[in-house]
């Protein structure tokens, strides 16, 4: 495999990492480099054109939220997931009692659309109810023995 490397030891464009992207956008935002062209600059610091319009059009320097803007799920419907947020609510049932609950309804739910479904709308772990599990105690103080050797 053969690697392109610029004289100064650098490679053509450049790693895509969240500190060179910062210095370089302070770089961008300066009066001198909005004037220039974007070949120039993509020359100066090393990446792509496209890459520095992009930045252009940024109103900040922080990075960009990755996924999906409104997730739903690919599987269910939204009735289908009421029916299930409700039902684990009203219940309070370990996911896969929910599961085995509700797919006489949703013959097409699987444990991990389950569990998805959970998680988006924050209820995939079931609050702590006081006196559910026993009082940790310390354990009994013994008098030291005699070891006989």
């Amino acid at each position: 495999m053969v690697r392109f490397f610029r004289l100064d030891g650098r490679k053509p464009y450049g790693t895509g990492t969240s500190r060179v992207r910062h210095d370089h956008a302070r770089r961008l935002s300066s009066n001198t480099a909005r004037q220039a062209s974007l070949a120039k600059l993509s020359r100066e610091l090393g990446i792509n054109p496209k890459t520095v319009a992009k930045w252009r059009r940024r109103a900040t320097v922080e990075d960009l939220k990755t996924g999906p803007k409104s997730p739903h799920s690919t599987t269910l419907s939204e009735a289908e997931e009421a029916m299930i947020v409700a039902f684990r609510r009203h219940t309070l049932l370990p996911p896969d009692d929910c599961l085995y609950a509700l797919q006489p309804s949703i013959p097409h739910l699987t444990r991990s659309a389950l569990h998805r479904c959970l998680q988006q709308h924050g209820i995939s772990r079931l609050p702590d109810i006081e006196g559910d599990k026993p009082k940790r105690q310390r354990f009994k103080r013994y008098p030291i023995a005699r070891i006989i050797v």
